[in-house]
């Protein structure tokens, strides 16, 4: 038995081997030699542009290696204020915000090797869905997705990379550690020792620089996707409803549908997402608005109610269990608080907002500003969607922000799809993110990561001048190193823990 149990061990092992399959606890890792002719064409295309461009991007490497200590340094001051403040502010300002487990791909330099690590520093967007905080499952698609690109154009760099400085490229693999992908490039660690630091600084700042330009360029097709879409797609007329989820305030057969077309939010015109995100930012800063009604007109809508005060000190006027009745408050000469309740589309149709009862005087008609009577952080908003009959919403301005899916994009044809933009623009989104993640990481000097061949090399490169003595200088790598990951560590730690913690 123990004869034959050795044998399928050693027939599987085979098998994996042959396969170019590597099976561990939490990773499985595939490496091929099948890219490699394609490698070594894109490797020896137009030397001198390569040169060129490897040359660029050994420039941004070594500033992206100072700049993300820089970055890192301010990050951590900001999160240990945050930290020591009473009340701490919305993260949404912060350039880095730990919010996800993200592996960021390295260079192997070992056949049997891929360097890779967890990285827990994600680069967020304001107004932007951040993956690990707020990510939907139906938006894990494009998280794996753009993960894998952005490893794969990492490494697509080292490698092309390395070829042009007449290094031997063995092959190119794909891992997933846990649930995340990655790739990786095998090189022979000889030749990388043989070539001069520059060369090699040029191989190891390629993947920072790739990760850059594919940020780049991302950014770029989504600030021109209106002009690239604008033959099947028209933008700037109100921002098209794509999603109602069914829990949503927002659904019922007086709310939004999908196909709706939003113009206002109140006396907030909306020409596209970023409008309609604004209004509601408005809406929830601001007091609620009020509504112009003649005086004839609220006698004849009002009835008598009970008023109470409400637990936070707002004022209740209608105990009527009615669903489309409000309360409303309003002051004459005589008295400042007074209350009526309301039918609440009969008052806001074909009314002004207002704030005061002076913005309601006109043609000598007595009118009074009448405002929604309602609990803290809750608004009543008029949502106009032509042709159908305006929308009453109650409630937090954010939650209708979080469950109605919006784009700006309005197909000039049935049959196309209105999908179709927001699938480019939020992959474009998250490539931006961690495309750009992994070359802020990436150039961090740090242990294992990119940064850590970057420095040795720079080093190398910088001081064998002035330090003679080849451990010298390596002693001054290590403590930088040392230094770099205790940064990179703290921010990690802090940041989790400002996660766990809100």
């Amino acid at each position: 038995v123990l004869q034959s149990s050795n044998s399928l061990k050693a027939s599987y092992e085979d098998w994996l081997l042959t396969y170019g399959l590597s099976v561990s606890p939490f990773h499985l890792r595939w490496q091929t030699a099948l890219f490699n002719r394609q490698f070594y064409s894109w490797g020896r295309w137009k030397p001198k542009f390569l040169y060129l461009w490897y040359h660029i991007g050994m420039v941004f490497g070594i500033a992206a290696m100072f700049g993300s200590v820089i970055l890192l340094g301010k990050t951590l001051l900001q999160t240990l204020a945050q930290m020591l403040t009473e009340a701490p502010k919305a993260q949404n300002d912060r350039m880095l915000q730990v919010v996800v487990s993200v592996p960021s791909s390295g260079l192997s330099l070992r056949a049997n090797v891929p360097v890779f690590l967890l990285c827990f520093v994600l680069l967020s967007c304001p107004h932007q869905q951040v993956p690990g905080v707020n990510l939907p499952i139906s938006q894990l698609t494009y998280f794996f997705s753009a993960i894998l690109i952005s490893g794969v154009i990492h490494e697509v760099g080292h490698g092309v990379a390395a070829i042009r400085e007449q290094v031997r490229f063995n092959g190119f693999g794909i891992f997933i550690f846990i649930v995340y992908p990655g790739a990786f490039v095998d090189l022979f660690t000889t030749h990388l020792q043989l070539i001069s630091p520059v060369q090699q600084l040029r191989i190891f700042c390629a993947g920072v620089w790739h990760n850059f330009v594919l940020g780049v360029a991302s950014f770029m097709v989504l600030f021109l996707l209106p002009a690239i879409l604008f033959p099947f797609y028209y933008t700037g007329v109100g921002a098209l409803v794509t999603e109602v989820s069914e829990d949503s305030p927002a659904n019922g057969p007086r709310g939004l549908f999908v196909g709706d077309l939003v113009t206002n939010l109140q006396d907030c015109p909306v020409y596209n997402v970023e409008d309609w995100n604004s209004c509601l930012g408005d809406i929830s800063e601001k007091s609620q608005v009020g509504y112009c009604v003649s005086a004839a007109t609220l006698q004849q809508l009002s009835f008598p109610a009970r008023v109470y005060r409400r637990l936070d000190g707002t004022v209740e006027c209608c105990s009527n269990n009615s669903l489309t009745d409000i309360c409303f408050s309003y002051s004459n000469k005589l008295d400042s608080n007074l209350y009526a309740c309301l039918p609440a589309r009969k008052v806001i149709e074909a009314s002004k907002v207002c704030r005061t009862n002076m913005d309601c005087h006109k043609d000598f008609v007595p009118s009074f500003c009448v405002t929604p009577s309602l609990e803290n952080q809750t608004r009543l908003i008029r949502v106009k969607h032509p042709p159908h009959i305006d929308m009453l919403y109650v409630g937090h301005p954010m939650h209708l922000q979080y469950t109605v899916s919006l784009s700006s994009f309005v197909p000039r044809q049935n049959f196309l799809s209105i999908d179709l933009p927001v699938v480019i623009e939020t992959f474009c989104k998250y490539l931006i993110s961690l495309s750009g993640a992994l070359a802020v990481i990436n150039a961090v000097p740090c242990f294992a990561l990119d940064g850590q061949w970057i420095l040795n090399s720079f080093l190398e490169a910088t001081l064998s001048s002035l330090i003679v003595e080849k451990h010298n200088r390596e002693l001054v790598g290590f403590l930088i190193l040392l230094a770099g990951s205790a940064l990179l560590a703290a921010n990690v730690a802090l940041g989790l823990w400002m996660v766990t913690a809100r």
